[in-house]
């Protein structure tokens, strides 16, 4: 429908889904960067050269599965967070340990977050608690403690996440109400127009067979008993109620007995 359409161009989501493919983006370039600065001090650079073509192409490459609900499936939040949780465990193989327990960023370093927010925006705040959950196990894993960073780091990518998933099953749940006011709203204008288009006419000259089909008796006043129903029945379309149709010979026309005593 027209309103619930509106509704759909009006979403609060699609900010969401543009703000997070250039959140992509950049952190990509930025991950790149990290480790074009640090190359000297990698112990494997050719793992992770090799590692960013990978995030680089994929970056690119799924755009437009980051540009709304429907292109961002299932298949590729997990293949999305693969790709993250495998660069958080190959950066301990990459790096020299010491910058690793010195708090050196991973390979993916806040590139991770995007694929967290990707559930989040998605599936709501349960899916980002359970994407952080993996990423927070990956990163004690390539840790090896759970240093104070570390934690901090996990613990802020889970809450913005988290936050982001509420934030965005409320706004669905706001949008389900306003396409349901649209849709009563224009069901209740057509109906308006219907009532319009009924001509008074018609109302009048079943008012009048009712009252004729009285005065006359015998079969003329079946005929006017049934005028009579019709008249109850258009208006109570016109007013909107619902009358059961039993009830209206007894509220409007009058029965045989009435018209014997009118005709004496």
């Amino acid at each position: 429908m027209p309103g619930r359409e509106k509704v759909m161009r009006m979403s609060v989501e699609q900010p969401l889904w543009r703000a997070l493919a250039g959140y992509r983006v950049l952190t990509m370039v930025y991950a790149v960067g990290l480790f074009t600065t640090a190359y000297e001090e990698f112990t494997r650079p050719w793992l992770a050269v090799g590692y960013f073509a990978v995030l680089a192409g994929w970056t690119l490459a799924t755009l437009p599965k980051v540009a709304n609900e429907a292109a961002c499936t299932k298949r590729f939040l997990t293949a999305d967070l693969t790709i993250a949780l495998t660069g958080i465990l190959l950066t301990p193989l990459a790096d020299t340990p010491e910058r690793v327990h010195a708090g050196g960023p991973t390979l993916p370093s806040i590139w991770t977050a995007g694929a967290v927010l990707a559930f989040a925006i998605k599936g709501g705040w349960r899916w980002a608690a359970g994407a952080s959950v993996l990423v927070a196990v990956a990163n004690l894993v390539e840790r090896g403690t759970p240093a104070r960073d570390t934690v901090h780091n996990v613990i802020l990518v889970s809450i913005a996440s988290i936050a982001i998933g509420y934030v965005v099953e409320v706004a669905r749940a706001s949008e389900r109400t306003l396409a349901r006011a649209l849709e009563i709203e224009a069901a209740t204008r057509e109906r308006e127009r219907l009532a319009r288009d009924i001509h008074d006419s018609v109302l009048q000259v079943l008012a009048m067979v009712q009252r004729r089909g009285a005065v006359i008796g015998g079969e003329a006043a079946e005929l006017g008993r049934m005028a009579g129903e019709q008249e109850v029945a258009l208006r109570t379309l016109v007013s909107g109620g619902l009358l059961p149709a039993a009830r209206a010979p007894r509220e409007t026309a009058p029965g045989p007995a009435t018209a014997g005593e009118d005709d004496g």
